[in-house]
C-alpha cells in the first residue's frame, strides 16, 4: 500500500473541497472538521498531512497513539477513536494531557468514572463523545441508543472533569456505507436534553459526504487520505 510522495496533501485537498462543496449545499452553519485517521500509517505519512494544514488526527490503538505523538508537533489535537479499555485511560490521558483533543468511544458509566478520575488527578477538563452502537451488532462496541441518554447524563452530572461534547458512531461492521446508521444517531441526539449543543461525528470514507448532509459535524477519513490500511508490520 505504498502511497507516491506528495499524494497525501493532493488527497487531503481533494477530501477538503468535497466536505466544503457539501457543507456549502446543504447549509451547514460551520464547516464539518476533518480527522485524519492515521491507524497503522507511518509518521512520515501523517506528517505529510500536517504539513498540508491538517491538525486533527485519529487513532484506534492506544499503543499506537503513544508511540506516535511524541514524533508529532505539540499542536496536533489527538482523537482517540473507538472502544477504550479501562486499563488504557490512564496511560492515554496522563502521557497525552490537553494533546488529547477528545475521546471518542465512552460507551459505559465505567469507562467515564475511570476517565474522571485521572483527569481529576491531571487537572484537566477532558472532553469525550459517548459512543452509540447504531448497526446492533453485538460485536460493535458502544452503548445501545436507548442508554445514551442516560449515559450522557451521567457524564454531565457525576463526572465534574469530563465534559460531552458529542456522540457518535462507527456504523455497520464492513464499514460499507449505511445511512440506517448515520440516521440513527441523527434520532438518538433527540433523545438528549440539549442534544442539539452535542457534535455528531459520523461518516468515514465511504460516506462522510451523506453523513454530511445528515448533520455529521466531524467525520473521520483514513483511507482516501492515506491509501488502504498497511497490517504487514503493525503492533495492532
Amino acid at each position: 500500500s505504498h502511497i507516491m510522495e506528495g499524494a497525501v496533501a493532493a488527497n487531503i485537498a481533494r477530501v477538503r473541497q468535497r466536505i466544503k462543496a457539501k457543507a456549502t449545499e446543504v447549509g451547514c452553519a460551520h464547516e464539518p472538521r476533518l480527522v485524519a485517521v492515521g491507524k497503522t500509517k507511518s509518521v512520515e505519512l501523517l506528517m505529510e498531512a500536517y504539513n498540508a494544514g491538517q491538525r486533527h488526527f485519529g487513532e484506534n490503538y492506544v499503543q499506537e497513539l503513544l508511540e506516535k505523538a511524541p514524533q508529532m508537533p505539540n499542536d496536533v489535537k489527538w482523537h482517540f477513536i473507538g472502544h477504550l479499555q479501562r486499563n488504557k485511560v490512564k496511560p492515554l490521558v496522563s502521557a497525552l494531557g490537553s494533546r488529547l483533543f477528545v475521546i471518542e468511544g465512552v460507551d459505559s458509566e465505567k469507562t467515564a468514572t475511570a476517565i474522571e478520575k485521572v483527569a481529576r488527578g491531571s487537572d484537566l477538563q477532558q472532553l469525550v463523545f459517548v459512543q452509540v452502537n447504531t448497526s446492533g451488532e453485538e460485536s460493535k462496541s458502544g452503548c445501545d441508543p436507548s442508554d445514551a441518554a442516560v449515559l450522557v447524563d451521567f457524564i454531565r452530572t457525576q463526572c465534574k472533569h469530563v465534559r460531552v461534547g458529542g456522540l457518535m458512531t462507527i456504523g455497520a461492521l464492513d464499514y460499507s456505507p449505511n445511512p440506517v446508521c448515520l440516521q440513527r444517531l441523527v434520532e438518538v441526539r433527540k433523545t438528549i436534553p440539549q442534544g442539539e449543543q452535542l457534535e455528531l461525528s459520523m461518516g468515514m470514507s465511504g460516506d462522510f459526504e451523506e453523513a454530511i448532509a445528515l448533520g455529521s459535524t466531524s467525520v473521520r477519513v483514513g483511507s482516501t487520505i492515506f491509501g488502504a490500511r498497511d497490517y504487514s508490520n503493525s503492533t495492532a
